[in-house]
């Protein structure tokens, strides 16, 4: 499957390990994703849910297998199943309970770069290399994933990426706001949220979610997501961590 998922304490990961084809998804892979993300948030133990390479300092994801895209090119049935489980597979990672971060240290590109914009926060090494590239094959980038980036850098910066197909460095992907830190771990950022909140990261990231979606006033479920924080145990912890100047220990 080239995808494996590990759980390890409040910490899940899920690796990429297809070195040989510089990481690109197949078929097989897309299909594979949703239920493994949702098997990492089933954990109860689980507060973040890391994407990378297995290979370190390989490509993160070279985007959809080419090869296989042409081997079935005159399939429209294959073509419309693949379409979807790529859909499927953006679409439920973007949207997964927990916080999510992409720990890119290659080349992460068309697809991949889909998977990584998918994800809450991208971490980037600095020989890391972050292009979209459906105009340099003739082909055009899932309007989700445009949603994806544009969200992020904005619509010009957007439009620059996908007419040209050009390859940024880290650092320009961060100065257009594609990626968040450089950094040649993301082990720290991990550790962070590991150790804060799990109940108000979930809560936070649903209301972010919102906000992406065009909600900009308050409903009667967010008010009450927001109340209820006030009655919950991950309050009473960090409440009394915080008078007992200690760290909190959170069990959500």
């Amino acid at each position: 499957m080239s995808l494996s998922l590990s759980l390890e304490g409040a910490v899940a990961r899920l690796l990429i390990d297809r070195a040989d084809k510089r990481n690109a998804f197949n078929m097989a892979m897309w299909e594979a994703l949703p239920a493994l993300v949702a098997e990492a948030v089933a954990d109860p133990a689980a507060k973040v849910l890391e994407l990378r390479a297995a290979e370190p300092g390989s490509a993160f994801c070279a985007g959809a297998d080419i090869r296989e895209l042409l081997a079935n090119k005159d399939d429209a049935d294959w073509r419309a199943a693949n379409q979807a489980a790529i859909n499927r597979a953006q679409f439920e990672l973007a949207r997964a309970d927990i916080p999510t971060i992409a720990f890119v240290e290659g080349d992460c590109v068309g697809g991949g770069c889909g998977i990584a914009m998918a994800c809450d926060i991208r971490v980037a090494a600095p020989a890391a290399r972050f292009g979209i590239t459906p105009a340099k094959l003739g082909l055009v980038y899932p309007l989700h994933d445009v949603k994806l980036l544009v969200d992020l850098v904005g619509p010009g910066q957007a439009k620059r990426m996908l007419y040209t197909g050009e390859l940024l460095s880290a650092e320009e992907a961060q100065r257009i706001g594609l990626v968040e830190i450089i950094a040649d771990s993301s082990d720290s950022l991990v550790a962070q949220i590991a150790a804060a909140s799990g109940s108000s990261a979930r809560a936070i990231k649903g209301f972010v979610r919102r906000v992406l979606g065009g909600q900009a006033e308050d409903d009667p479920e967010t008010l009450a997501t927001f109340a209820a924080a006030f009655t919950g145990p991950d309050f009473a912890e960090g409440t009394a961590a915080f008078v007992e100047k200690r760290k909190p220990e959170f069990k959500a």
